[in-house]
């Protein structure tokens, strides 16, 4: 492992993480918040920081593996995530207690999109965008961005790529050169950013708030300038310009790489992934307007607006809201927060442990039970066409495993700290699956929990956004042996 040019690296993204910054000073001298002076000290403590960690280091090149790549993915998460949160503890009456500070920075930029914060209507422009803005390099991911932009990395930004691309299939490349594919991946998601801030424009949302909607839209990440979040418009247009966005952006970006190359559509039926989220969808769309309607919750239209959107905001991780869903009658919401744990496809925005892995372990529980009756039979598991490896097969149980213990291993963690099961439990499954809405005491948000469960539900996020082994195979010794 070679520790000097994974920390030049690290310095290089630092500085360019403290660029982000400058938006938000933009915005503090348009509106004239006087918030600029905070975002200012923060880009100076960003980039002197990265650059005492680049100098000494800055002669340092070499090819990056595949640890190499899992420990940058990490580390600069972590760091980026504390960094992340200088502004809001520097943004004078608004200002955020540390823990919270870091909270809410994870919680933007890993997409999770649960909050600390009450009265968000009053928050500063400059904050306001800064924390939509947060979530939208979070959604492609800043290590991807890096990949593309910073030549430095070479043919070793492979490395990266594969630590920060979520989903089992990991070494499938759009383009010939993997810079090639991560600037492909960041042009497919600005231009689908564009034309969400068009729509919402077109529908009634004032520049601001139609950017800063766009930017969580696109990036399934769910904070809003408005306590009630989408249903602040109150807006049927709204709500389907958002619900349409989410499940596009919910989807596998390779997809939309090849609809933009091809100039057709008809790829999107004809993937097997694709197709499992539609189908899912619409299943959980029916079951919650019914609900709604036989159990006289809401009227004929507004069971229908806001059966549609939340299941849709819920189970593509988003977590935006038209209604206070936890308040639903019967097993509604848990079915909501039971939905979010499949989430978005392989190479999407999503959280979850992502469609394809929950198609895998269907299809191995069938193929078990194939055996049984066929003790000899050799069947092989296939996704489409496709004929998917044992080794990815092992993997996907592997995963599914790990995340039961951990979110386990977590929610007692919670739990010890004093919080009740309910609010336990949806928190962290919340945090894991990166969507943020949760029932019992953080309904509304979460700012009344102890800071030590504010702490483990940071880890929380880090996890789901990493997807899990990225940061436990760093805890393992084989991973330091030379």
């Amino acid at each position: 492992m070679s520790l000097r040019v994974i920390l030049r690296i690290l310095g290089l993204l630092l500085m360019m993480f403290s660029l982000t910054m400058l938006p938000p000073i933009l915005i503090s001298l348009l509106f004239g918040d006087e918030q600029w002076q905070a975002f200012t000290i923060a880009i100076l403590i960003t980039v002197l920081t990265g650059l005492v960690i680049y100098l000494p280091n800055r002669n340092a090149h070499k090819e990056l593996r595949i640890r190499d790549g899992f420990l940058i993915a990490a580390l600069f998460w972590s760091v980026l995530g504390l960094f992340g949160s200088l502004p809001l503890m520097l943004t004078g009456d608004a200002a955020l207690a540390p823990t919270d500070a870091v909270f809410e920075s994870f919680s933007g930029l890993t997409t999770t999109g649960a909050t600390v914060i009450t009265g968000i209507d009053f928050l500063p422009e400059s904050v306001l965008y800064y924390r939509q803005q947060l979530q939208w390099l979070g959604g492609m991911g800043i290590v991807v961005l890096a990949v593309a932009i910073l030549p430095t990395l070479g043919v070793g930004g492979m490395a990266l790529y594969r630590t920060e691309i979520p989903g089992p299939l990991k070494d499938s490349k759009l383009t010939p050169r993997i810079t090639e594919t991560a600037k492909a991946l960041w042009y497919i998601y600005a231009a689908l950013t564009l034309t969400c801030f068009l729509a919402y424009m077109v529908a009634g949302m004032n520049w601001f708030d139609a950017l800063g909607h766009s930017f969580s839209t696109v990036a399934i990440g769910g904070f809003s300038t408005y306590d009630a979040s989408i249903g602040h418009f109150d807006s049927a247009l709204i709500e389907l310009i958002c619900v349409f966005f989410l499940i596009i952006s919910a989807m596998s970006f390779s997809l939309h790489f090849l609809a933009w190359r091809g100039r057709q559509l008809g790829h999107y039926l004809h993937d097997p992934e694709a197709r499992f989220l539609l189908i899912f969808l619409a299943g959980l769309v029916v079951i919650a307007v019914v609900s709604l309607w036989l159990t006289g919750t809401h009227d004929t239209e507004f069971g229908l607006r806001h059966g549609l959107f939340q299941a849709v905001s819920i189970a593509t991780t988003a977590g935006f809201g038209v209604d206070d869903f936890s308040a639903w009658p019967g097993a509604l919401p848990f079915l909501l927060f039971m939905a979010a744990f499949v989430g978005g496809c392989s190479g999407s925005t999503g959280g979850g442990m992502k469609v394809i892995r929950i198609i895998l372990i269907i299809k191995q529980g069938m193929r078990e039970v194939m055996r049984l009756i066929h003790p000899s039979a050799v069947i092989a598991v296939k996704v489409g066409k496709m004929s998917v490896p044992d080794g990815i097969a092992q993997a996907v149980w592997g995963f599914f495993s790990a995340y039961l213990m951990l979110f386990f291993l977590m929610l007692v963690g919670v739990m010890a700290t004093g919080v009740d099961q309910v609010t336990a439990w949806s928190t962290v499954a919340s945090c894991l699956n990166n969507l943020g809405p949760a029932l019992g005491e953080a309904a509304a948000h979460y700012g009344d929990l102890p800071a030590a469960a504010k702490w483990i539900l940071v880890v929380a996020m880090l996890l789901g956004r990493l997807e899990i082994f990225t940061v436990l195979v760093l805890f393992t010794p084989a991973f330091w042996r030379k």
